[in-house]
């Protein structure tokens, strides 16, 4: 049976339904720039092969949980998927790629520069790349899961020093979304208002990811009984990509080869 952390948000979980909204709708936005041979960084539990398969030529999923890939193998036979740490992308070939794919993953990668130059490597010219990550302007507490978190120029100016092209967007929300966001922010505060020696900053990641996983369940939890109803009807569609990627949850980020 698998074990869901909040780090890895689950659609079985009604408690994770904002969160797995939001980053399904990472996926359905990139349905455009999906073409040929499709490779995605960090497929997890294939929240998003559903999605992008039917506009893909081909489909390579890399993670680093070998369960997960063990998983996906037998709901998708016809998908390849390979355990993989990363980077660097062993084993793929320069111009491989048409299009890549990597959602929630940059912000875990200890070389972000050279993620996103294996990325540029690996992608045919002309390729595109769509990749997400975490706003840190609109982060509530420190994630000890997180190497690092960006705002959106730095991760503009990151990006801008390797790709050929760079547009960057937002994940945004509506009115239903902000309201959870808002609760979800005053939940913290509480919370965070005990860690009066800003401990979370202080302390080495490995040991804040244990406390940091019991609140944050707790108060995933706590906010869906407060809230019911409007936890469970959030959808991808209350979470619109916005030009201004400063008005986002998440960054969302199109980065093209020549």
């Amino acid at each position: 049976m698998a074990t869901y952390t909040t780090e890895i948000a689950s659609d079985k979980l009604v408690s994770d339904n904002p969160i797995h909204q939001r980053l399904l709708k990472a996926y359905i936005a990139a349905q455009p720039w999906i073409s040929g041979k499709l490779l995605e960084l960090g497929c997890g539990e294939g929240r998003g092969v559903e999605t992008l398969l039917p506009l893909a030529d081909s489909y390579l999923g890399l993670d680093k949980i070998q369960e997960v890939i063990d998983e996906l193998k037998v709901r998708f036979p016809k998908v390849e998927f390979q355990q993989a740490v990363i980077p660097p992308f062993e084993g793929i070939a320069d111009n491989s790629f048409d299009t890549i794919v990597s959602f929630q993953v940059i912000e875990h990668i200890p070389n972000d520069r050279l993620f996103l130059e294996e990325i540029y490597r690996v992608l045919k010219p002309g390729g595109k790349a769509v990749i997400s990550t975490p706003n840190i302007n609109h982060t509530l507490s420190r994630n000890p899961w997180h190497e690092r978190e960006y705002t959106p120029q730095q991760l503009i100016d990151l990006c801008s020093s390797i790709f050929d092209s760079v547009e960057a967007k937002g994940v945004g929300g509506n009115e239903k979304v902000w309201a959870y966001h808002e609760a979800n922010r005053k939940s913290v505060q509480k919370i965070m208002r005990f860690d009066i020696f800003d401990l979370q900053h202080k302390l080495p990641s490995s040991f804040l990811r244990v406390p940091y996983e019991i609140l944050n369940r707790r108060n995933r939890n706590k906010l869906h009984q407060q809230q019911g109803k409007s936890v469970v009807d959030i959808r991808h569609e209350d979470y619109p990509i916005v030009d201004d990627p400063a008005k986002g949850l998440d960054l969302f980020y199109i980065l093209k080869k020549k």
